[in-house]
């Protein structure tokens, strides 16, 4: 069984309607940072009538989990679902295997460390 982190990006006031979702499908755990950044229109708010020409870093969080490789489409499809509004900031979502998991407290590795 392969196992996948998947960090999300995206702006500050999503995390309560997406924590809850996850926690729905039986999603385990996840660390949440508080960040600041920007993406592709470098920070330009929607509103503005000109993209800005040097980046301006945004309040963001990026949202860290660790699921089995079976989870992760279900997660994605979550994750895109609970974040859209179709407006500049939603979000970005990146995804990188693992090649184990460990529980430092009591050495479960893979799937017994995840849950």
């Amino acid at each position: 069984m392969g196992y996948s982190k998947i960090e999300v990006v995206t702006s500050m006031n999503r995390l309560s309607s997406l924590k809850s979702a996850l926690s729905k499908l039986g999603v385990s755990g996840m660390t949440v940072v508080q960040a600041i950044g920007c993406g592709v229109q470098k920070g330009t708010f929607e509103y503005e009538a000109e993209e800005n020409e040097e980046m301006e870093l945004l309040p963001k969080q990026i949202i860290s989990l660790v699921v089995e490789d079976e989870k992760i489409e279900d997660v994605v499809e979550t994750v895109k679902k609970e974040l859209y509004t179709g407006h500049i900031g939603d979000g970005k979502i990146f995804i990188a295997p693992l090649s184990n998991v460990i529980r430092v407290r009591t050495g479960e590795e893979g799937s017994d460390a995840l849950s």
